[in-house]
């Protein structure tokens, strides 16, 4: 079984899915409600959009990336799923900076839509990712169980 599709997986990506609609009043990929959880995950992880998400740790660590993501940061599942979600993005002051203050913004606003930034894919390429959505993984409790991104836009530099 791909690990995007172990039932736990499919549960975060629910709440992923609920909190993005939330948050936007839009639907992450069409009938996202409507979809039984290992259909909804499918679709996620085929989204033509980047889609990320870590966790809630201290030094937040990805816990979720579809196929586009993991295109464009060029790693596998099992590689990106350990990475600190810091080191998505170049190690410069102003980059880290920038990213830490969006993070921030989102946790008390909910999320943020239409960010850009500079992030840095494994093999070293630098990208831009543009109108992107940062929102908070919440449960209709409202615990929280990570952020995710939603990249609708991105370009090499």
């Amino acid at each position: 079984m791909p690990p995007f599709l172990t039932p736990a997986v499919a549960a975060y990506n629910r709440l992923m899915a609920q909190s993005f609609h939330r948050f936007t009043g839009q639907f992450i990929v069409p009938d996202a409600a409507d979809l039984p959880d290992h259909e909804l995950a499918q679709a996620l992880f085929d989204a033509p959009q980047a889609i990320v998400s870590h966790g809630i740790e201290a030094d937040p660590v990805f816990r979720y990336a579809n196929a586009q993501a993991l295109n464009l940061w060029e790693m596998d599942w099992a590689a990106f799923t350990r990475l600190p979600s810091r080191l998505s993005a170049e190690a410069t002051p102003g980059i880290q900076s920038d990213r830490d203050a969006l993070l921030r913004a989102a946790l008390e606003t909910g999320g943020i839509d239409n960010y850009a930034g500079i992030r840095i894919s494994a093999k070293g390429r630098r990208f831009e990712i543009r109108d992107t959505v940062l929102w908070n993984v919440v449960d209709t409790q409202g615990v929280r169980y990570g952020q995710a991104a939603f990249i609708r836009d991105w370009r090499f530099l």
